[in-house]
Order: structure tokens, then C-alpha cells, then sequence
């Protein structure tokens, strides 16, 4: 049984973690700060754990997972709540940029744009539950549901939603 207050209380210990700035100053290389909003309110809910400066004054809005085992999938969280049918992260509205996947053991972070994460999903996810099916974790009184989709798999679908044919 999970217990989403530990989960979360594991997640926060993680944000002082070392990989972060490593991850960050590779994957933006302009980045002159990153600052941590984990305080409780309307930018946790829309997926923002952390903001990137960069040197040309851009902002990067970024949501943090963390995965303590490598299953060698992403998975993705498309029922939060299956009691309410509250939507995971891979289908709500988010303002985030990018969800940063950080895979503990392999010491791999998965930067995934979230415009193109979640558009790939909307256009294969039927697939997807029926070929990979559903990772069901239990808390306290409801269920969230999430598909355990191979990365290849996964980054193959997100390059696809940044090629676009117009003929």
C-alpha cells in the first residue's frame, strides 16, 4: 500500500538532491539558477517543483518524479484518483515545461516536454493500456492508475508528435 503523504515527504527529501543540479545544468546549459517551489498551492497542482533561470532571462517550468526502481519504463500516471476519476499528470492540464523523470538505480533522468508527452499519450494510449496494460497503486481508500510504457517506446512517440507533415 502506498501512502501518498510518505511518497510525497520521499519526493520533497529528493529535492536537495546533488543529480538535480548535474541534470539541470546539462539538460539547460544557459542556466544560471533553479529554485524549488514546493510550498503547497496552485503551481504544485499544475506540475511546477521547480523554476530554471537561464543567462537570456528565460523561465523553465519543470515538475519532478523520482522512481526508486528501474523497471526500464516510464510510467504514466493517467488516474490520480480512480474513486473520483481525478486525472494523472500524463492527462491534466499542466504548466510545467517538462517533467524531469529521475530513475534513482540507472541514474537516468528522462527530461519529457510535457506538450508533446502528453499529446503522444492522447493518440496512443488506448494502445498502450491494451498492449502494456495498467499498474494499479493502492493508498489509502483509492487507486492511481498508471501505464508502464517502455522508454524507447515512449520517445519514439514523443519525436513523432515534433515531426509534423503538412501535405
Amino acid at each position: 500500500m502506498n501512502d501518498f503523504y510518505s511518497d510525497l515527504k520521499y519526493s520533497h527529501k529528493q529535492e536537495d538532491n546533488e543529480i538535480w543540479n548535474v541534470v539541470y545544468s546539462r539538460a539547460f546549459p544557459n542556466m544560471v539558477s533553479f529554485n524549488s517551489v514546493r510550498d503547497d498551492g496552485e503551481h504544485q497542482r499544475a506540475g511546477i517543483d521547480r523554476v530554471i533561470v537561464c543567462s537570456d532571462g528565460r523561465t523553465i517550468k519543470i515538475d519532478e518524479k523520482v522512481r526508486r526502481v528501474d523497471y526500464g519504463d516510464i510510467l504514466l500516471e493517467y488516474i490520480s484518483v480512480d474513486t473520483t476519476g481525478a486525472p494523472g499528470w500524463v492527462e491534466k492540464n499542466l504548466l510545467c515545461d517538462y517533467i524531469a523523470y529521475a530513475v534513482i538505480p540507472s541514474t537516468t533522468c528522462f527530461m519529457l516536454p510535457v506538450v508533446q508527452l502528453q499529446t503522444a499519450w492522447a493518440k496512443n494510449k488506448s494502445a498502450w493500456l491494451e498492449k502494456y496494460g495498467t499498474r494499479s497503486a493502492k493508498n489509502n481508500g483509492y487507486n492511481t492508475l498508471n501505464c508502464p510504457v517502455p522508454v524507447n517506446v515512449l520517445f519514439s512517440a514523443i519525436g513523432q508528435c515534433l515531426r509534423l507533415n503538412w501535405s
